[in-house]
């Protein structure tokens, strides 16, 4: 019986010593984000040269703000990544492309070579890719590391943007860059885009309960492994969860990399051995920071997704979703998941982005009306190619003027009245109604 009990304490704590060592895993994987030389795991990237001569986004108060993307994938979503790429580009914005360790060189090198080959993307130097990737496990704690480690290398390229915004290449946005930049424009550069859910929380998981993702360390993404052992609440913050897409501010993303206090570490050791913390993790940090605590704007990430009754599964978006996706364009600047190629995409683009199926979405920016054809003639051309080859721009304009549509003035009443809300009454999502 004794030797039982012995072998129980061994086994006990031999499993805290490894949980204890992929929290250091995490914070090391963080670590190395912020470093001038990154690890050889995760850093085959190199900060470009930029073209001094290339055209700069005017940061002068009034004009619209810079968003910055990471945009990730896998196996075979090369083609996903470009055509979401190509609905969601302006020259003002920041996007940063990657491929987990489920893809192969060979489509990584094909991205970076479609990126070098595009004019736009030569002209304004704003589309990078990550040449060497490693394994993600959406929920583990290594899709933390690498949220925070593509934010740390935008950050590293240019620390010029205003907002950051995670895309799988199962999203698509519901509303033009134009749209979503002009809505913006009139906001505070200090809100934060979270959407807290605390009964789904509470159904998706047990935050006692210890997990280990593989992921942090294994060239190819594994599956979680889970204990049986628990541990105590954490008395030196609370836990709060929701939806695992945000909208975060370039000041809240140098927190959570640099992290001038401790709680950004301290949260880190605490999620690395959690199931789905990228449900957690941003929205507890801001919860618990008197800096950030109140800069949430009232429970919105922009986006629409399709719950099951259990809130455990996210619903496929199909063409029989269409009339849902244009009710929720006025507060929804992106939807997901979406298939590769479902018709519904198709349509998005002709009735709501106006682009043809490998063209970019044109604006004051990226002008179809070339020099010797008239403004109908072009019309007619854009109509009769919506689905057919790319109609590229037949020239550049300002990338510092946005003209919205309905749908972007829309979503520009609906943010200034939740930020005013916010304003006169503070936010009211870092109750305990919303652990």
């Amino acid at each position: 019986m004794r030797k039982y009990h012995l072998l129980s304490l061994i086994s006990s704590y031999c499993l805290w010593i490894l949980a204890f060592a992929f929290s250091l895993v995490l914070l090391g994987a963080i670590s190395r984000s912020t470093q001038n030389i990154f690890s050889e795991k995760v850093n085959d990237f190199q900060v470009p040269r930029r073209n001094t001569n290339r055209i700069i986004p005017s940061k002068e108060k009034g004009n619209p703000p810079i968003l910055a993307y990471w945009i990730y994938g896998t196996n075979g979503d090369n083609e996903r990544i470009i055509r979401l790429l190509k609905a969601i580009y302006h020259p003002r914005n920041r996007y940063l492309l990657q491929l987990d360790s489920g893809a192969s060189d060979h489509e990584r090198e094909s991205l970076a070579l479609f990126v070098q080959s595009e004019k736009a993307f030569q002209a304004f130097e704003n589309v990078d890719v990550v040449g060497k990737s490693y394994a993600i496990n959406e929920i583990g704690s290594s899709v933390v590391a690498a949220t925070l480690h593509a934010a740390a290398l935008l950050l590293k390229i240019n620390s010029d943007w205003d907002w950051f915004i995670t895309l799988s290449a199962a999203d698509y946005p519901l509303m033009t860059q134009d749209d979503l930049l002009h809505a913006l424009t009139f906001l505070p550069r200090n809100l934060n885009f979270v959407r807290y859910n605390a009964s789904r929380w509470k159904e998706r998981q047990t935050a006692n309960r210890i997990v280990i993702d593989p992921s942090l360390y294994n060239k190819k993404s594994s599956p979680i492994m889970y204990s049986v052992e628990t541990r105590h609440t954490p008395e030196a913050f609370t836990v709060f969860g929701g939806s695992p897409w945000v909208i975060l501010t370039r000041e809240f993303m140098e927190y959570c990399i640099q992290g001038w206090d401790n709680l950004p570490r301290r949260l880190l050791m605490y999620i690395s051995n959690v199931i789905y913390p990228l449900e957690s993790y941003f929205h507890t940090l801001l919860c618990n920071s008197n800096l950030f605590k109140n800069t949430t704007i009232l429970n919105d990430d922009l986006s629409y997704t399709l719950w099951d009754s259990t809130f455990e599964i996210s619903q496929l978006l199909t063409i029989s979703h269409f009339d849902q996706l244009m009710s929720s364009t006025g507060t929804s600047a992106f939807a997901r998941p979406f298939e590769a190629n479902d018709p519904v995409l198709d349509k998005i683009d002709v009735t709501i982005l106006n682009r043809t199926r490998k063209g970019f979405v044109t604006g004051e920016w990226c002008s179809s009306v070339s020099d010797h054809e008239n403004e109908k003639e072009s019309k007619k051309k854009l109509s009769s190619s919506l689905l057919d080859d790319e109609l590229s721009c037949q020239s550049w304009g300002s990338i510092d003027i946005v003209k919205p549509s309905s749908i972007g003035v829309n979503l520009e009443v609906f943010l200034t009245k939740l930020a005013q809300i916010n304003t006169l009454f503070g936010s009211s999502i870092c109750s305990k109604d919303n652990k």
